[in-house]
This record gives structure tokens, sequence and C-alpha cells, in this order.
């Protein structure tokens, strides 16, 4: 396979990157410090810079998580480590007239998990059909996602919300450099899925990030993963306790034990969390400081947002996959029993009945993936609809290996759409041959929408805002169609609700 090398100049200094396959790639450029030694827990500053040429043609570390979540290929790792705030670009080869619109991925992972390099967020065949692609590494767990800061001393200052503070610093790096590699700072969307697209929405209301981004795509966010800093030092607390920590000694502590320790002790304090449900999951952002200061679905509702055009959704069997991997999700009777256990009864009874043939499996599931994520995306569009333009998608399409394996349109399966898996060797297995053409129609239509939306904030003339008055929803499916408020007692039943205490 023939490689050439192509570099590009940012402000910290000259980096080189390779071309293959029609694209240019930059591996894991640095966009800040690594957030080490001193700086561990302190908001991100911004890279040194180097002289010479960096080389940019690997994957380096990704953040500290378990280690089974760093499976790249059979038997290949992705090394960790705390030095993880890295971004990677992908564009076209051939260079264009104009500058290109910016499409820049955050990873989902619940906020414990994930990595940039993950193949699926190669990203290419976005960069082909004609934008820059940039995906990004953010601190997660315990050492970015979880707020530690109510444990902060005068000698040992720890800063809150670190991955939002991580964020922002790269949308500020992708401001300042990505026209040196043909895109456009000024047609910059930011997209991610599942916990990506809960940040993906979050930043909407971070006063840092305004202006940083023009539009946003938020596919499947999830509920429950906002808490107030009291909910936050009380997990803060225990954290500390976990750690074996005493009141005094908790930031030194911090400061001092392995990323693996805090990675097991995060994990513990999730389980701990599970058992005797606090209200919110313990890791995820934090309202009420500098970096947010309300609510994110609270400063949408009241205009106080960043105004910019927004895609959100879902897919339509989100619980599926938490049947199978990641048991986190109520999607049985016992656990839904558990969830609603403090629910006012009429509450209660109105959620249960919105799933007629509840408790039925299948409708366990379809309640547990409610819960979860579309939830999310009905309040998130009923609240930033009334001030920007807002688009909401059910993901519909699964082929036939998906619903024989009883996964069909489950949680992240867009992602295939998204990334043209389909059109690659794992797609081609994915589909036997009667389901091929059918899942690559369901690609372009997802592709062509999110690439015309990333060019003019619009994805397509037939697909009509969400209002109030009429609740539009594209359907992708083997037939796209646009769907008017489809499920409303569904929608109806999770307003207002929530787990917080």
């Amino acid at each position: 396979m023939h490689e050439r090398t192509v570099r590009a100049r940012t402000t910290a200094g000259t980096v080189e990157g390779f071309t293959r396959n029609g694209v240019n790639r930059w591996r894991s450029i640095p966009y800040a410090r690594p957030p080490v030694g001193a700086l561990r827990f302190r908001a991100p500053q911004p890279p040194l810079p180097w002289s010479g040429v960096r080389h940019c043609h690997g994957f380096a570390n990704c953040a500290p998580q378990q280690r089974r979540y760093t499976l790249l290929g059979v038997g290949r790792y992705q090394p960790m480590g705390e030095d993880c705030l890295t971004l990677n670009v992908v564009t076209p080869e051939r260079a264009h007239d104009e500058p290109l619109p910016v499409m820049v991925f955050i990873h989902g992972g619940g906020y414990i998990m994930g990595s940039s390099a993950t193949p699926l967020y190669d990203g290419a065949a976005l960069a082909r059909r004609g934008c820059v692609y940039v995906s990004v590494n953010y601190r997660l767990g315990a050492l970015g996602c979880l707020d530690l800061s109510a444990l902060s001393t005068p000698d040992v200052p720890i800063d809150s919300n670190l991955f939002l503070r991580d964020l922002v610093l790269a949308l500020q790096w992708v401001r300042d450099n990505i026209a040196n590699f043909g895109g456009d700072p000024d047609k910059v969307t930011i997209f991610g899925e599942s916990a990506g697209a809960h940040i993906t929405a979050t930043l909407l209301s971070v006063p840092a990030a305004e202006g940083l981004f023009a539009r946003a795509i938020s596919e499947s966010p999830a509920s429950g993963m906002v808490r107030s800093r009291d909910t936050a030092a009380e997990f803060a607390a225990r954290f500390a306790r976990l750690l074996g920590a005493g009141e005094h000694d908790a930031a030194e502590t911090l400061m001092r034990v392995s990323p693996a320790q805090l990675v097991d002790t995060q994990h513990r304090l999730i389980d701990q969390g599970m058992e005797d449900r606090l209200g919110a999951f313990p890791i995820g952002p934090v309202f009420g400081d500098d970096c947010l200061p309300d609510d994110p679905v609270e400063a949408m509702r009241g205009g106080r947002a960043h105004r910019v055009p927004l895609i959100v959704g879902t897919n339509a069997e989100e619980g599926r996959l938490f049947t199978r991997f990641l048991r986190m999700l109520p999607t049985n009777q016992a656990m839904i029993e558990e969830l609603l256990a403090d629910t006012e009864p009429a509450a209660r009874e109105r959620i249960t009945a919105a799933y007629p043939d509840y408790p039925a499996p299948s409708a366990c599931i379809q309640l547990g993936g409610d819960f979860a994520f579309s939830s999310a995306a009905w309040q998130i569009a009923e609240a930033h609809g009334t001030h920007a333009p807002t688009y909401l998608y059910r993901y519909d399409y699964a082929p036939r290996t998906l619903r024989w394996s009883g996964l069909g349109a489950t949680h992240a399966t867009e992602l295939l759409a998204v990334f043209d898996v389909y059109r690659t060797r794992f797609g081609a297995l994915l589909t036997a041959a009667a389901d091929r053409r059918a899942a690559l129609k369901v690609s372009n239509q997802v592709q062509r929408r999110w690439r015309s939306f990333s060019h003019s904030g619009v994805p397509g003339d037939d697909w009509p805002a969400y209002t109030v008055s009429d609740r539009a929803v594209m359907v992708f499916d083997r037939k796209s169609r646009v769907e008017f408020d489809p499920h409303p007692h569904r929608r109806m039943a999770w307003d207002g609700f929530s787990l917080a205490r």
C-alpha cells in the first residue's frame, strides 16, 4: 500500500501524518498539556510548543479505563495513560477550492470507557464525502467525569467538570488550527453518540463553548446523567471512603494513587450507587459551577443555551443491547419496579400504562430504553426546539442478522450507517444478500442528511423542524418517512420524571 506523508502547521508546531485510501490522517495530535503530576484533576492547559516535526502516524494513549474496553482488534489493546488529551484529523486527499465543513466526533461509553481510536470511529468515509473529520479523547471516569472538586484544598486544588473543560479546549484547538487542514472554523458541527450525545447536548449550555461550533447532532443522549453540586459532593465523599482516604487527606490521596486504583474505585462506587440509588449515576456533568451554570435542559428551556441548529434522536429498540451487555438498564419487571419504587403512584401508573403489554418482556425492554434514552431526546427536542431549529429522528433500520440475533435497531446501531460500515467487509457480514441494498440506502440517507446539516444547518427540505404544534420525527428505515408525534403516550409518560432526590 503506497503511503506518503503530509504535514500541517498548528499553533504548537508542525505535525506529520500520512495519506492512504484517498484520505490524509493525523493521529493523536496533542490539544493540551498532559494532565499528569500536579496537573491531575486540574483544568487542561494548552500544549507546550515543540520544535521540528511531530510524527502523528499512530494512536497514542486512550484515557485510563478497564482494559477490556480498550480492545482494538484480535488480541490488540490500545495503551492507556493519563497523558491522553489528543485528537485525530482526517481530510480528503484531494484539496478543495473552498474550506470544508468540520465534523467533530465525541465518543460514547457511559463516561467511563471509550476512545477516539476505536475502528468504528475512523471517519474516512465521512471525510471522503467532503468534510474535515476530527475525533477527540477526553478524560474519563474518576480522572475526568467524576466531580471530586468538593475534596479540593488550598494545597491541592481540584477542578470540576474536567472532561467538559477538555472538550472546550479541543474545540478551541479546532477554531485556531483547522483552516490549516482545509476546514472551515465557522462551520463546525459537534456530534456524538450515547454519553458523547449527552456531552454534545451539555456543551450547548457551557458558556465557554459559545461560538466554537455552529451546529450539533446528539445520537441517543442518555437521561439521568446530570447532578447537582450537593449530590456530586456526596459521591465525592463516598469515593474518598472507598479509596480508604480520611477526611483530611482525601485530596493528597487522590494525587498519590495510581490510575488503576482510581478506575477500580469508580466501578465500586457505581455498583454501590446502583444498590442504594442516590438518584443519579455518579459520573457525568455537574451543574452549578462556572463551566456549567445550569442544568442543560433547563438552560435550553429558558433560552439560555447556544441557539444553534440541533439534530437529536434515538433508535427504535435502544434497550435491547442492555439485555445482553452492560446490564445497567431496567429492562425486566423486577428492575422496573425497583426503578419506580419511589415514584408517586399516579406517575408510576401513567408510565406503565404507556406500555400496554407491560410486564411482557418486549414492553419492559421498550420502557427501559425510553427511560434511559428516548425520554432525554424528547425533553431536549421540546426544550431546544422553542428557541432554535431542532430536528428529531428515530432510527428503525436493522438488517435481518441484527433482528435474528434479538438486537434489532438497538443502541449504537445508527453508527453503522453514519460511519458507512455497511460498505466494509464487516458490514457485508452483517447484511445477507437481500439486505445489502437496503443497508446502503439507509446509510446514504443518514450520511447525506448529516452532511447537508454540517454545510447549512438544515438536514434536507423534506425533514420539518420539530415544533410543539406538530412534533415531526424523521424515521430512518428501508423506506424513510416523516411521522408526527408517533408515541404521544410514551412521550408524555416520562414528562417531568426524575430520579434525583
